[in-house]
């Protein structure tokens, strides 16, 4: 994709470049379900990096609803859960859906699957994390779970926030996306 810009000549101004810094990165995050860890990093990404990125969760079977257990963690840790849903990700592989800059996967199952074509040339890369929603057994347990990948999530975005993206070529960007998903995170 060939991206041009077209000055609007002011004859009482310099000219102003537009400024990669303002730039609103989209990113769309991945899980088979989209019920657990996909939304915890949506909403996550859209608190922490609210200035900077717009978020976006999916899933390639989507449950159809966001687990109770994710959205009574997220509102323990005081992030806005208003509006979320378990959605599909033939919904971002449109070409009026928003263009996404960053695609990550967050589930290994979907990392395995056939992605759609995603128009334009996201960046993308795998971060897994254990799936909350599979643990069984007392209600304890499984809120255990899903706080750990809550806060694993916050840690590994908390990571990708602190990379200068601005700053460092498309490549050497790839290379640190796909090395903050094989960074331990505990």
């Amino acid at each position: 994709m060939i991206v041009c810009w077209t000055w609007l000549r002011d004859t009482t101004a310099s000219p102003k470049k537009p400024d990669m810094a303002e730039k609103i990165y989209n990113v769309l995050f991945i899980c088979t379900g989209n019920s657990a860890r996909s939304i915890m990093a949506e909403v996550i990404m859209n608190h922490l990096g609210r200035d900077r990125f717009k978020a976006y969760s999916a899933g390639s079977h989507p449950r159809g609803e966001v687990h109770p257990i994710t959205l009574e963690v997220l509102t323990s840790q005081h992030y806005d859960v208003g509006g979320l849903r378990s959605k599909s990700w033939t919904e971002f592989a449109t070409l009026d859906a928003p263009p996404m800059d960053f695609i990550f996967t967050v589930c290994d199952q979907a990392a395995g699957e056939a992605c759609p074509a995603w128009p334009g040339q996201p960046m993308t890369a795998h971060w897994g994390f254990a799936d909350p929603a599979a643990v069984v057994g007392k209600r304890e347990h499984q809120f255990k779970a899903f706080t750990k990948a809550q806060f694993q999530i916050a840690n590994r975005i908390r990571l990708f926030l602190g990379l200068p993206i601005e700053k460092i070529d498309r490549m050497s960007l790839q290379t640190k996306l796909r090395e903050l998903g094989q960074q331990g995170i505990e």
